[in-house]
């Protein structure tokens, strides 16, 4: 084979495997870059707890979601990352992306809850919506919204109670929420309460309080009321039974 002829076929040959190297190079990177992204964070913060690394929907950000915090968004290389919302924007208008996962993730975590561990107050006739509330006996606006209650049964409207005693687990709060809980009438005990009446202490073993107090937090909830709809959705504060309605598309 000419002299020339053999040169060309050798650099084509070489750029083939150099290519073929940037090719393998690559889909590996792509393959450890959740690794890479975990590394690096825990290199520089050892004690973060990370739940998850994955790719998001914006090019070359993935998502890293820390156990019992905030998202975050970090560089495929890892190098830096973005505490705060991602939002898409588009002709339909700009959407919280990071909102709509903390949805879908409360979504999850809420449909683990027996109904059995729940106080609930439901319709008379049809339920048209179901809202599930993390809830404090002896905050104001909790008060004030147990007495929407019977207006939020009226509109269709199931509410179903999960315990947040703000103080804290082993708190007054927590004992008399948990009270209300253990009572033989869960109801009547947890209505008394928002009334400012007092109830029989009860804290009996194995009430559900402390894991659901431990739920919120894994929920997000920062304060009560904490309403949280049928699609994760979270509502926090109080609302009325007409605002409530308004807000799930019911007619009263």
């Amino acid at each position: 084979m000419p002299f020339a002829k053999l040169r060309a076929l050798t650099a084509t040959l070489i750029a083939a495997l150099a290519l073929a190297g940037l090719a393998t190079m690559s889909y590996a990177e792509e393959d450890s870059a959740e690794d890479r992204v975990r590394g690096k964070l825990l290199q520089s913060r050892p004690d973060f707890q990370i739940s998850s690394v994955q790719p998001s929907v914006a090019p070359g950000l993935y998502e890293v979601q820390l156990t019992n915090g905030p998202l975050l968004y970090a560089t495929e290389d890892g190098d830096f990352f973005i505490l705060g919302d991602l939002y898409s924007v588009g002709v339909g208008g700009i959407v919280n992306l990071a909102e709509q996962q903390r949805d879908m993730a409360r979504k999850v975590l809420l449909a683990d809850v027996s109904r059995e561990d729940m106080i609930i107050f439901s319709p008379q006739g049809d339920t048209k919506a179901s809202v599930t509330v993390f809830t404090d006996v002896d905050c104001f606006y909790c008060q004030k919204l147990h007495n929407e209650v019977p207006a939020m049964n009226e509109a269709g409207i199931e509410i179903r109670y999960l315990a947040y005693p703000r103080a804290g687990v082993g708190s007054e709060s927590y004992r008399k929420i948990a009270s209300a809980w253990c009572a033989a009438d869960p109801n009547d005990a947890i209505t008394r309460l928002k009334n400012r009446k007092k109830i029989p202490d009860n804290v009996c073993p194995g009430n559900p309080v402390a894991d659901q107090y431990m739920l919120g937090q894994h929920a997000g909830v920062r304060g009560t009321p904490a309403l949280v709809l049928e699609n994760g959705q979270m509502l926090p504060g109080y609302l009325s039974a007409a605002d409530l309605s308004e807000r799930l598309g019911i007619a009263q």
